[in-house]
């Protein structure tokens, strides 16, 4: 019988341990995923404006990260890089996009054009991905339409307050005119009535 009791305390012990196994291999494989935070996931721009995409992961070893954009033109990839090499930038974005380590990108004078969603996804090594959204508005500049407006607005005012500086010159000059015709008009006829006395 005792030798029952040992083949059964090495079946518990084989049991632990590979339980135990299992469990540093769950913990294992949770560590190595990758998580990515997004602290601002709408962005509201103004055409010509610079704006920064900002991200954050974290994971084991380094990743691959690429980025890509998603509009009614369709979708197309931005970038690609491993933090700490060069970053493979699509033509289309060329001398317009800014890598940073941490996975955020900065895009150069936008345009309405790149209204849309742009997609990051952060992959490691050994495959597991995670991916995150971040969608950009891009508005005209009312602001210089505005200004325009105000400025024309500012000249009309300047010219018609010359105008009517002009019209009370004018209205005081022909005041003065017709009261000095009046006042000759009236000793003109004052010397003919003396003029008619005295030949009487």
């Amino acid at each position: 019988m005792r030798p029952l009791r040992c083949g059964k305390r090495k079946t518990r012990s084989i049991s632990l341990g590979l339980f135990a196994l299992c469990l540093a291999a769950a913990h294992c494989l949770q560590s190595q995923g990758v998580s990515l935070y997004i602290p601002q996931s709408t962005i509201n721009a103004t055409v010509e404006e610079d704006i920064l995409l900002s991200v954050d992961y974290s994971c084991h070893g380094v990743p691959t990260i690429e980025w890509k954009y998603t509009s009614n033109w369709g979708v197309q990839k931005i970038v690609e890089w491993k933090p700490g090499t060069q970053a493979n930038i699509s033509q289309s974005h060329k001398d317009r996009v800014c890598t940073f380590d941490n996975g955020s990108i900065q895009l150069f004078s936008v345009g309405v054009r790149d209204s849309g969603y742009y997609i990051i996804t952060v992959t490691e090594r050994l495959g597991s991905s995670q991916f995150g959204t971040i969608v950009l508005h891009v508005s005209e500049i009312l602001y210089e339409d505005l200004h325009f407006v105000a400025v024309f607005l500012a000249l009309l005012a300047a010219v018609a307050a010359v105008l009517i500086s002009l019209m009370w010159v004018c209205n005081k000059c022909s005041y003065k005119f017709q009261r000095k015709r009046r006042h000759k008009l009236k000793e003109s006829a004052t010397e003919e009535i003396e003029l008619q006395d005295v030949e009487c």
